[in-house]
């Protein structure tokens, strides 16, 4: 019997690099490392034509088993290129219906590690959400984690991992989590707190309002418009 080919990692992450390297764009490269505060080097490529690249990738028949995701997301995670994180965590999107308990401190590492609301704004609505869906007893033990962390990012996706949710929304979790920070000072999290509002009003306006009314003077004047958007 035929031995059953082995995945090479190694592999897979140099052909990733190799077409996205002879995509560069290094003037519009300049440009989105600009528009990040110089955090992150990029290859210049728009969004669609990285999703075009990464394309043949992402197909079905070319993706590497779910146990090689978690490897494969950490090297891509520690690459200079931005495109690179973004392909990683697109590429873990497609195993939604795998995810597990093992896989939350990769979420928390995405979300730690080269940190910036374009990725926490992908991974926190997409893949956590995604996971406590399929696995709701995991919902409060990994939010009340992150918020008791003071981490400012993984306070930020406890409170947007919930944003798509409408009617499946824990509606007391999400205003025992805005309550916790409705005081904290930094803009990414009084921005996320109108954000949820804001989104969770379009699926139940009644209850929006009424949080609001109750809770004004504690929330910040940017998370109350925000809540109050669409209102």
């Amino acid at each position: 019997m035929a031995k059953k080919h082995q995945f090479n990692v190694g592999e897979y992450i140099e052909a990733i690099e190799g077409e996205f390297s002879r995509h560069a764009n290094p003037k519009r490269a300049a440009g989105s490392k600009a528009y990040v505060r110089e955090q992150f080097e990029f290859y210049g490529l728009t969004a669609p034509e990285r999703r075009e690249v990464q394309k043949v990738f992402h197909e079905d028949v070319a993706l590497p088993p779910f146990e090689y995701i978690p490897e494969i997301t950490k090297l891509l995670w520690n690459k200079p290129q931005r495109e690179l994180q973004y392909f990683a965590m697109e590429l873990y999107g497609k195993y939604k219906k795998q995810f597990t308990k093992k896989d939350v401190p990769v979420f928390e590492y995405m979300i730690q590690n080269k940190s910036w609301w374009e990725t926490v704004d992908f991974i926190s609505p997409k893949l956590i959400a995604a996971l406590h869906l399929k696995h709701p007893e995991l919902q409060e033990e990994n939010c009340k984690r992150w918020m008791k962390s003071n981490h400012l990012w993984l306070m930020r996706a406890a409170i947007i991992h919930q944003l798509l949710y409408k009617t499946k929304t824990n509606e007391k979790l999400l205003f025992s989590l805005i309550l916790q920070c409705a005081d904290h000072p930094d803009f990414f999290i009084r921005k996320a707190i109108g954000w949820s509002l804001r989104q969770y009003a379009r699926t139940n306006p009644a209850s929006v309002k009424s949080f609001l009314k109750r809770h004004k003077e504690q929330l910040s004047p940017l998370s109350y418009k925000e809540a109050t958007k669409h209102l």
